[in-house]
């Protein structure tokens, strides 16, 4: 399954999705409108608004109106190269999820590797660079390594 991991809502009904293989997607959800007539609703922006990522696994407003990532990554246009901050993003998702497997606080964390809470924060949601030597850091916190590679 492919798996979201950052979510942008845009005009009208349309928002963007961040996948963790580092692909983003574009994704009108008023397509899927004709078959599922309830997403209509969705073209109130208030209700719009209120999307959010259901873990992973796909972007729902409500208990009645959600979309697969599976579909948004299947139907959605790829938009990556609108975007500079994929790596970024995908980097601070792994560390976020590896922290979460050790069942590690962001604040033991940041104690850990000597910086504060709230860079971690940033550098978790992908709104901070970290240097090469801050990933080593943060690799040696979570007991692990860190591996840079260009292709």
């Amino acid at each position: 399954m492919k798996k979201g991991i950052k979510l942008v809502l845009k005009e009208g009904t349309t928002f963007d999705l961040y996948f963790l293989d580092g692909v983003v997607k574009r994704y009108d959800i008023i397509s899927l409108a004709d078959k599922f007539p309830q997403l209509n609703a969705l073209k109130d922006r208030t209700l719009f608004s209120q999307g959010k990522l259901l873990g992973w696994g796909g972007v729902i407003w409500n208990d009645e109106l959600d979309v697969s990532s599976e579909t948004i990554y299947e139907d959605g246009v790829d938009v990556s190269s609108e975007y500079d901050d994929i790596d970024t993003v995908v980097l601070g998702y792994k560390i976020k999820q590896k922290r979460i497997e050790l069942k590690m606080s962001q604040e033991e964390l940041a104690e850990k590797i000597g910086i504060d809470q709230s860079d971690l924060s940033k550098i978790e949601k992908g709104s901070a660079n970290p240097s090469i030597k801050m990933l080593s850091r943060i690799a040696n916190g979570l007991k692990s390594k860190a591996s840079i590679t260009i292709e």
